[in-house]
C-alpha cells in the first residue's frame, strides 16, 4: 500500500530537515540484505548520529532540490538507503566499513556540498581520522612549540642550581 499525499510530504518535510543539517550524504544498495543485517546497520548508524533510512527515490528528489546535494539526483535510482550526517567523515566511515562486511551492501556514492563523489571517493573519505582526531592533532601541533619554548626556560635557572650545587660539593670536598 503507497504513501497518502501527506505522508508523502511529511517524508520530505523531515528528509528536507536533515539534508539542510548535513554536510555530507552517502547512498548505498541494499538488494537481497536481510533484515538482521539492516538492523545491525541501523543500530550502528544510530549510534554514531547518522540520519539512515530507506525511501523512495523521488521523494529524496524532491527533499534535495535546490540544495547543495541537487547533483546527486542522478545517481538515485535502485532500491537505495540514505546515510545523511552532520559528520562527512563519520557516515563515509560506518557505511563503508559496513559495505566491507557485507556483499550485498554497495555504495553508489556520496555527497558533499556541490561536490558529487564516487564510491572510491566515500572509501578515500572513510579512511581519513575523524573531527576529534584531527583536532587533536591540530592542538599537538600548536601546542609543541610552546612547550619546547618553556622547558628551554625551565632549564636556564636548572642549570644555575646544578652549577651551584656543583660548586658547593667541591668547596666541602676541599675543606
Amino acid at each position: 500500500m503507497g504513501l497518502s499525499l501527506e505522508q508523502k510530504q511529511a517524508v520530505v518535510a523531515e528528509v528536507s530537515a536533515q539534508v539542510a543539517r548535513a554536510q555530507a550524504i552517502v547512498v548505498a544498495e541494499y538488494r537481497g540484505m536481510g533484515v538482521a543485517a539492516m538492523t545491525d546497520l541501523r543500530k550502528k548508524a544510530r549510534g554514531a548520529g547518522i540520519y539512515l533510512r530507506v525511501l523512495k527515490n523521488t521523494l529524496v528528489r524532491r527533499a534535495v532540490a535546490e540544495t547543495p546535494f541537487a547533483g546527486l539526483t542522478e545517481k538515485m535510482v535502485g532500491p537505495l538507503a540514505y546515510g545523511i550526517s552532520s559528520d562527512p567523515v563519520q557516515v563515509a566511515k560506518v557505511l563503508h566499513e559496513f559495505a566491507r562486511g557485507n556483499d550485498k551492501f554497495v555504495i553508489k556514492a556520496g555527497s558533499m556540498a556541490n561536490f558529487v563523489m564516487s564510491p572510491k571517493d566515500v572509501a578515500n573519505l572513510a579512511t581519513m581520522p575523524s573531527r576529534e582526531e584531527l583536532l587533536a592533532k591540530l592542538l599537538g601541533t600548536m601546542q609543541a612549540p610552546i612547550a619546547t619554548f618553556v622547558r628551554t626556560l625551565n632549564e636556564v635557572p636548572g642549570r644555575f642550581v646544578r652549577t651551584l650545587a656543583a660548586v658547593r660539593d667541591a668547596k666541602q670536598q676541599t675543606a
